[in-house]
């Protein structure tokens, strides 16, 4: 066998050399004592130029010696110019290759980002210079380190999953932590293949959204659940949504959570509730709506929801237990509905470690806890006699026989647990001669003070394994894991790359010696053209990429430089013989150039300017033509014929261009001239015939006079609950839209709020405090109100200018004490001010009003809806439109102009034969239009 495989690696077919590869990890698995020999050949292999052999022989590299760097050294290069033209399981094999030889050559490029980066913008160079005198050096990426991460860049469009999630891990654990961003919109794009590759492409996503949140924010809308994914990948999902969350987006987030609590499948809807609970500790100005949100979950009717609710309230309560006695209240009445053991078990612990603030309710929960001992859950048990214990301690005239009674009762227990800790409690809190020296301390022991729980993700520890590994999957050590080394303090030697010059010097010699057929160097031109052409296109297609264009000049730059820092080192040897052929075929140009006629240089010249002035990448193209000198001939001839036949398509298109400037010229003239002659037809009004006069007044595109606002027609007021009493500690507060202009300004939607004290006592200083208002939105706020009496209630008003959106207005509102975090968000009916005019005036502005700024749809009206009188009174209650008068029984029509832009909203309603009728709204504020026309269907189609 070990015959065989040195035979057939050095056969001339590149696939029988590939089998050779192949056969030596399965040589090896049979008998490892052959690893000497087999390494010889793998570093005879992995100096062969053919991109079939390459992915094989590095796997074979990584199952045999994957220790031994020192082969790859010389092979550097040519396997990270060869990467792109080998195939897929190739490419994967490499990159991982790559990553590990990377984190063991190279300085680490992340000190860049921290130190480097910090220098000061306007400081001069003299400083900069005294920095590095100090020993801080600026950093510079070794070209070859840059090699590595331009050759992999362009694979990240590759169709292969397990090709795009190499290289996303190459650039996590080797790139610049300035160019990781690239990598996001790929591993996304990859969440559309099968489930099988969407949960691991989430797996890494959950670990790199931990540390990078910014890397997956614009793509947020992808990782929304869909109901029909399976429920390994809706947790990821919600895995990442949660790492995501911020103070901009939590909003959307936690509407989204409220969807998915309602869920058929329980075991994601109890992740969703542990996630709410997770966002509300790690930001802290929504910890209260989301206390809030659980606790209004408790009325569930699913005992796993109410049960997973518990839990997290228990953990949240931990964090602030002097705000929520109301709450400790209310779950101890849910005591008797509740049946899922921890859910119980976590009440009770609440009750026990808090009983001081419900120094009523605790005692009675005992009481109860006490007749149903015996038929409890073990984990129950133990929290009663945790119960039983801590109120011994501190309300012992209520609770001593209770207690002692309990004791009893799991002195006798089936559970040993139970039976243990009764007889631990037991010497512990009552006093007898035989009770030692902790008997002292029994209130220190269980009244001490409990550290809040970590909400944390499970993905926090799972960085230290390779992203795309099994290891990281399984979040253990799988065999064969290959550890990555950490970054060196200092970069080994780079001229270990630097491939010998006698060896190329040789194969220079040979393939000149034989010009009808030049052997293969070690890049032969042929293969010199194609990667300086993928190469350009690759530029080309990241330039143009919409996704990649935040460090395109930086890139390009860094790229052309390292390029040619690298093809320096390789090519010392062959400069000389380049250089000669390159002025031979120079001179070749030149004698033929000079041999075509003068029109011919003029073209070039045109071609030329239109070239620098119109093509974007024309420094990327130039500067990798200058980089490398060797062109072949044929080459040349197709440029020059591309060239002539650019130049005959530019120079018909500027005597186009000629031509219709003439015409247009022309044609402008006579438009001034028309013009004139109206201005002039204006100005005698005694000439104009009557219908001229009405022409001319149709042209105006100003509103017309008789459009005015008018009084909304009355409709029963719809008030909005702004904050519950429960969450505002006992005050409550609602809000309404009067439909009147607002008295704040006239670009103001005016907002009536009542505040309602349930308290026994005086609530003071009521006032909005601190607003998050989006940028183009203002606000005008009501008075500060010095005091509000027990059980009083106040109406006050407020102007907020929305700018015709129903974007939500979140402010704090505020009390002596305690800040609630509330939100006002408006229905779009009430973002119109109804408008009075005839219906002429509607017809001439609906006329103007079309296409684009029309939206219609089709609406089933019941029979009795049918009638004018419902009509108006349906469409009025959803917005605030003015009813304009009709000629017709069949169509009604409406008018309103926005609070914000004073943009016409127009809505006509047509019946139509049968019970379908059409309901069609024109307007400029297009988005608006088409919410209102969402929310008119329902209305119209119910009985």
């Amino acid at each position: 066998m070990m015959l065989s495989i040195k035979e057939a690696a050095a056969d001339l077919s590149p696939y029988v050399r590939k089998n050779a590869a192949h056969a030596i990890q399965k040589l090896y698995s049979l008998d490892p004592e052959q690893k000497e020999m087999l390494i010889e050949v793998i570093e005879k292999l992995l100096k062969d130029k053919s991109t079939l052999v390459a992915g094989s022989v590095v796997m074979s590299f990584e199952e045999v010696c994957p220790d031994r760097i020192d082969l790859i050294h010389k092979n550097y290069r040519k396997l990270c110019n060869l990467l792109v033209d080998v195939e897929e399981w190739g490419q994967v094999v490499i990159i991982h290759m790559m990553t590990r030889y990377a984190r063991t050559q190279f300085v680490s490029p992340w000190k860049e980002d921290e130190e480097y980066n910090e220098k000061n913008f306007y400081e001069s160079d003299e400083e900069q210079k005294e920095k590095n005198l100090k020993g801080k050096k600026p950093y510079a990426m070794d070209p070859d380190h840059r090699l590595l991460i331009r050759n992999t860049k362009p694979l990240l469009q590759s169709r292969n999953a397990a090709v795009v999630m190499a290289v996303a891990q190459l650039y996590w654990h080797v790139a610049p932590k300035s160019e990781i961003g690239i990598v996001s919109k790929s591993l996304v794009r990859l969440l559309r293949s099968n489930r099988e590759v969407q949960y691991i492409v989430l797996q890494n996503i959950a670990t790199m959204s931990i540390q990078r949140k910014g890397l997956f924010e614009p793509y947020l809308k992808s990782f929304y659940v869909r109901s029909t994914d399976p429920t390994m990948i809706k947790t990821l999902k919600l895995e990442i949504l949660t790492n995501l969350a911020n103070e901009a987006n939590i909003s959307t987030l936690l509407r989204e959570f409220q969807t998915y609590v309602k869920s058929q499948d329980k075991q994601f809807a109890a992740a969703t509730i542990q996630a709410i609970g997770r966002c509300a500790t790690n930001i802290s100005e929504v910890t209260d709506t989301c206390l809030n949100g659980l606790v209004c979950l408790l009325s569930n009717r699913d005992e796993i929801v109410v049960a997973e609710s518990v839990v997290v309230i228990k953990k949240l309560l931990q964090t602030q237990p002097a705000h929520h006695g109301e709450i400790i209240k209310h779950m101890a009445k849910l005591l008797d509905n509740i049946t899922v053991p921890v859910a119980r078990a976590s009440i009770l612990w609440l009750i026990g470690e808090y009983c001081e603030r419900v120094p009523k309710i605790a005692p009675d929960v005992l009481r109860k806890m006490a007749k149903s001992f015996t038929s409890e859950d073990d984990l129950v048990k133990l929290q009663i006699l945790n119960l039983g214990a801590k109120l011994y301690l501190t309300n012992s005239k209520q609770t001593k026989f209770l207690t002692q009674y309990i004791l009893n009762l799991g002195k006798y227990d089936q559970s040993y647990d139970i039976r243990d800790r009764t007889r631990f409690i037991r010497q512990l809190i009552v006093p007898n001669e035989k009770s030692g020296a902790l008997s002292k301390y029994a209130k220190k022991i269980f009244l001490a003070q409990k550290p809040a729980p970590l909400l944390e993700s499970p993905f926090k520890d799972r960085d230290h394994f390779q992203l795309g590994t099994l290891s990281h999957t399984l979040n253990t050590r799988a065999t064969g894991y290959l550890e990555l080394s950490n970054w060196p303090e200092v970069a080994p030697d780079p001229s270990v790359r630097n491939v010998d010059a006698i060896e190329l010097a040789k194969e220079w010699t040979i393939g000149k010696a034989k010009k009808e057929k030049p052997a293969e160097k070690f890049y032969s031109e042929s293969e010199e053209d194609n990667d300086e052409s993928s190469s350009s296109s690759d530029s080309e297609s990241e330039s143009g990429s919409g996704g990649e264009k935040e460090n395109k000049g930086e890139e390009e730059s860094s790229s052309v430089e390292s390029h040619e820092n690298s093809s320096s080192s390789e090519d010392e040897s062959d400069s000389e013989s380049e250089s000669k052929e390159g002025t031979a075929k120079k001179k070749s140009k030149t004698t033929e150039g000079s041999s075509s006629n003068e029109i011919e240089k003029k073209k070039k010249l045109i071609s030329k300017n239109s070239k620098a002035s119109g093509s974007s990448d024309s420094g990327s193209s130039s500067a990798e033509e200058s980089s490398s000198e060797s062109d072949s001939g044929s080459d040349s001839e197709f440029r020059k014929s591309k060239d002539t036949t650019t130049t005959k398509r530019e120079e018909k298109l500027m005597l186009d261009k000629k031509v219709s400037s003439k015409q247009d010229v022309s044609l402008l003239d006579l438009d001034d001239f028309n013009l004139e002659a109206a201005s002039i037809a204006v100005t005698t009004p005694a000439i104009l015939s009557p219908s001229l006069v009405a022409d001319l007044e149709g042209l105006n595109l100003s509103s017309s006079s008789v459009i005015d606002v008018s009084i909304p027609v009355f409709v029963p007021m719809k008030t909005h609950e702004l904050l519950h009493r429960m969450s505002g500690k006992g005050l409550a507060a609602h809000y309404h839209f009067p439909r009147q202009p607002c008295i704040y300004g006239d670009q103001m939607v005016s907002v009536q709020v009542t505040l309602t004290n349930t308290t026994d006592e005086k609530i003071e200083n009521i006032h909005i405090g601190e607003r998050k208002l989006p940028s183009d939105m203002r606000m005008h706020e009501f008075s500060p109100i010095e005091s509000l009496e027990p059980e009083g209630s106040i109406t006050v008003s407020m102007g907020i200018d929305f700018c015709d959106s129903t974007q939500t207005a979140s402010l704090k509102l505020c009390t002596k004490d305690n800040h609630f975090s509330v939100n006002i968000q408006p229905p779009v009916g009430e973002l119109l001010l109804p408008v009075i005019m005839s219906e002429r005036d509607f017809k001439k502005e609906k006329g103007k009003l079309t296409g684009m700024n029309e939206t219609s749809a089709s609406v089933t009206v019941a029979p009795q809806n049918s009638t004018r009188l419902v009509i108006v009174q349906k469409v009025v209650n959803v917005a605030n439109l003015g009813v304009v008068p009709s000629g017709e029984d069949n169509i009604h029509r409406f008018a309103a102009k926005t609070v914000h832009s004073g943009s016409l909203m127009l809505v006509t309603v047509e019946l139509k034969e049968g019970s379908t009728a059409r309901l069609i709204i024109n307007t400029e504020k297009t988005v608006i239009g088409s919410i209102l026309l969402r929310e008119l269907k329902p209305v119209l189609s119910q009985g």
